[in-house]
């Protein structure tokens, strides 16, 4: 795979990727299927592509789509309960035009953020297996690449925490832990939170207060970097 001259390029080529069976295979079924509430959606049923202002010095790092969500929905975090709470602190940070994301028509604007996850299509469970990861690895190594501005990275979960650490070179790795600040070789720094799955945001184990204080930290190192 050669390197990406443009994020639509990018974008092309992630979304015409079949390069896994069992994703592939998940990810159509659940577009045929559909859960009840939007039986009359057409599912986006393919790879998700990053998302969000391309000249960003803050870059979030997630896991991979949502079965009805941004499998759904053809954008990341979109259409979910989990966008909801990152939408909401992002906007409560100024860096969104609004709190909320329900389709890519929505007018949904980031400023100084972008979004991406190192696996692309929703896995069953929530879960890639590590071939999985490996084979979407080139597709955040060409981002990180175009995203030429980033100084800072929020990585949602210890799976992005883990992918993101790898592709800045991290070495050695600090575990992870909400809240946790790995500088990287080349000046940048990774801040950590607990992903924001419903598992956590409903039992309360992150906040409002805890992702608003990851997002403040982080304006403050992009600012300063």
């Amino acid at each position: 795979m050669g390197s990406a001259d443009t994020f639509d390029e990018l974008a092309a080529d992630v979304i015409a990727c079949r390069a896994c069976p069992r994703l592939v295979a998940w990810r159509e079924e659940v577009a045929a299927v559909k859960r009840a509430a939007y039986r009359d959606w057409t599912y986006w049923g393919r790879p998700v592509p990053g998302f969000g202002d391309p000249e960003a010095r803050i870059v979030v790092v997630g896991l991979a789509p949502a079965a009805h969500g941004a499998n759904r929905t053809g954008r990341m975090f979109t259409g979910d309960r989990s966008g909801d709470f990152l939408y909401a602190s992002l906007h409560r940070m100024g860096l969104a035009n609004q709190p909320n994301a329900t389709d890519r028509d929505d007018g949904l604007v980031l400023d100084d953020v972008y979004i991406t996850a190192p696996v692309r299509c929703a896995p069953p469970q929530n879960k890639p297996t590590p071939a999985e990861r490996d084979a979407c690895r080139p597709f955040l190594d060409r981002e990180l690449a175009l995203l030429s501005r980033a100084r800072v990275f929020v990585a949602l979960g210890a799976i992005g925490y883990g992918a993101v650490a790898s592709e800045l070179g991290i070495r050695p790795r600090p575990k992870f832990s909400h809240g946790l600040e790995a500088p990287t070789p080349g000046g940048q720094t990774v801040v950590c939170s607990y992903h924001v799955s419903q598992q956590n945001t409903f039992t309360g184990r992150l906040t409002d207060a805890m992702l608003d204080e990851v997002f403040g930290r982080a304006l403050a190192l992009a600012a300063t970097a």
